[in-house]
């Protein structure tokens, strides 16, 4: 069934920021007690809010002060404005949908700002229907909170509405929000089926998916 309105994750979906993001993660954990490779660290924190991350690095043993995020994210968004570069196929996925006349917007658990650094540099910011973050909402994914707010903002019912993620974190908060989830797994990540999610590998598929 062609969706009335699809909802965008961002980073690994639409813009290419995880290695950025998981590679300064990775050393920064290693100096703060936790040393960790890269592909664990991917399975353990894809999705979650960078204050979550925190704490549940802090958990596992690591020591990561109290103004981390702050420096982290200046430090972050210093890498991404160098050059973000798009998920391959995005675009495409993006002109089938205009050509469709359905709307899309973006729901991400990063800030408000990292989607304008990294959206912006590529020209895209216009062409969602509204850039909404779970941290300025205060009710990040796993919670349904988000996509239901992107939904009303697009004028169309949850059950309607398609979202693309990359995260079991994302994928629980759609199924939560009563949406169909497809699921961008360019590495296999077969958690995201156990929540509903209908995996694809390639975006040059999604529009098929979309029965667009």
């Amino acid at each position: 069934m062609t969706p009335k309105a699809v909802i965008f994750d961002c980073d690994g979906v639409v813009v290419d920021s995880e290695p950025m993001l998981f590679d300064l993660l990775s050393a920064d954990l290693a100096r703060h007690g936790l040393p960790m490779p890269v592909a664990t660290l991917h399975h353990i924190f894809l999705g979650m809010t960078l204050q979550g991350l925190r704490e549940k690095a802090n958990v596992m043993g690591a020591k990561l002060p109290a103004d981390w995020c702050d420096v982290f994210y200046t430090r972050l968004y210093a890498q991404l404005r160098l050059g973000t570069p798009l998920v391959p196929g995005i675009l495409a996925v993006l002109d089938a949908l205009d050509a469709a006349g359905i709307p899309y917007a973006m729901g991400s658990n990063g800030s408000a700002e990292k989607m304008q650094i990294t959206l912006g540099q590529h020209g895209l910011i216009a062409r969602f229907k509204g850039l909404f973050s779970g941290q300025t909402l205060g009710k990040p994914k796993p919670a349904p909170d988000l996509y239901l707010h992107a939904a009303v903002a697009l004028g169309v019912d949850p059950s309607d509405c398609v979202v693309i993620e990359d995260s079991p974190t994302g994928a629980r908060a759609a199924q939560a929000a009563g949406m169909r989830c497809m699921g961008y797994a360019p590495d296999g990540n077969a958690a995201l089926a156990t929540v509903g999610a209908v995996l694809f590998n390639d975006m040059k598929d999604l529009p098929v998916l979309l029965g667009l």
